[in-house]
């Protein structure tokens, strides 16, 4: 299936679930924080990877981020948080996706988050979280095993 972008182009693939072509990710900054250095990175070593990374820049609000991931019939969202309002943030991100009918769409995330509060977003949906001083080779690898797993 050939699915129309804005910029005009074409974008093969049969949607999250079941589709072929190569693994399409959301990087997104959420929130008001204003330290996009890491973000950048992660986006950086996935497109290196092979992967399709669609950059939506910083203070994105949750909807912003749900909106792009739909409309780039993409397969996973990564946020990076660093603002101490990660609890918010997943938790508003992971229940817009189940309101628009999206939430095949996995979201993992990274940043400053405590301990504490990695079970609980687990809990909520968040897919997998990665702590200061995770490799982009770890998340790299992760991707290619929980994201779209048969992915060529």
């Amino acid at each position: 299936m050939s699915v129309a972008r804005q910029d005009g182009t074409q974008a093969e693939g049969q949607g999250a679930a079941g589709r072929s072509g190569p693994i399409r990710i959301v990087v997104a900054k959420p929130g008001l924080d204003g330290h996009d250095r890491g973000a950048k990175v992660i986006a950086r070593a996935l497109r290196d990877a092979g992967m399709e990374v669609i950059y939506t820049g910083l203070h994105q609000t949750p909807e912003q981020i749900v909106d792009t991931a739909i409309q780039e019939d993409a397969d996973a969202i990564g946020l990076s948080i660093l603002s101490g309002a990660h609890n918010t943030l997943f938790a508003k991100v992971l229940a817009l996706l189940q309101e628009r009918d999206a939430a095949d769409i996995k979201v993992f995330g990274g940043g400053i988050i405590p301990e504490a509060d990695i079970a609980p977003l687990k809990e909520q949906g968040v897919a997998e979280i990665f702590t200061p001083g995770a490799t982009t080779a770890a998340i790299v690898e992760w991707v290619n095993a929980h994201v779209r797993p048969l992915a060529v």
